[in-house]
């Protein structure tokens, strides 16, 4: 896949009309927040996005949401040594997503789910923090916990302080959903480094030189798939709270 090419290229884009989302009523909108930065020689510079996608077209096939386009191009600057990544300033990624959050309260949507596939969108945890009291319940999906579950339903072998960077769980969510994005030479890439501590400081180049942190070695499809199944179960719990109005 070039770096041209954008997830409506594989399938990933929601389709609804207008009709259809007045027919289905949703309370709540998922929004999935990606990237557009290196992810090793063998995934695309869309991974964080297809990622995003797909754990939201799944949630969308099970769920009454509100099925957003994603946003594409976020906060990678621990990326910017590596040709292709772009970002935006963590500033204007609030901003973009505080006003689709008001433009939703201003159509009757009462909560909005971020559904973010890119681990360095750290601004999204002040976004959903000073959401309270806003007009509209917002929530940050998957959390830490969430991945924690599903990854041990899936059976990924690679710690979470490993698996960091286009390694076993980003593999095996592209291999299953979407294996055409996925190049050979990911079954020889694995690089570890977990002692990250100045990474802010120094980037991602501080740590690796391929861009990659983990192990795509141990990726399949099948954990994919059960990543996944993880994921949508844990999201009902989501869909629960901020239906019953609930800010714990």
């Amino acid at each position: 896949m070039s770096g041209s090419e954008t997830p409506q290229a594989s399938g990933l884009l929601p389709w609804d009309s207008t009709e259809d989302v007045r027919t289905q009523q949703a309370d709540v909108a998922i929004l999935p927040i990606g990237s557009f930065e290196q992810h090793g020689a063998f995934l695309p510079l869309v991974t964080d996005t297809v990622v995003a996608c797909t754990i939201a077209r799944e949630i969308a096939a099970v769920h009454p949401v509100l099925h957003l386009p994603p946003l594409t191009i976020s906060c990678s600057h621990e990326h910017a040594a590596w040709p292709g990544t772009v970002s935006i300033s963590a500033a204007t990624l609030y901003a973009v997503v505080r006003d689709i959050a008001d433009s939703l309260r201003r159509s009757g949507v009462g909560s909005l789910i971020l559904v973010n596939g890119h681990g360095g969108n750290y601004v999204l945890r002040n976004v959903v923090q000073e959401s309270a009291g806003s007009g509209i319940r917002m929530a940050l999906f998957p959390g830490s916990a969430d991945w924690d579950a599903a990854r041990a339903g899936a059976g990924v072998q690679t710690p979470s302080q490993s698996d960091m960077h286009a390694g076993e769980v980003e593999t095996s969510i592209l291999l299953h959903a979407h294996p055409e994005l996925v190049r050979p030479g990911y079954e020889t890439s694995d690089f570890l480094s977990d002692d990250r501590k100045h990474l802010l400081t120094l980037g991602m180049p501080g740590y690796t030189k391929s861009g990659v942190i983990g192990r795509p070695s141990m990726a399949s499809a099948e954990k994919g798939k059960q990543l996944l199944a993880g994921l949508v179960e844990s999201f009902g719990e989501y869909v629960s709270l901020l239906a019953r109005g609930e800010t714990r």
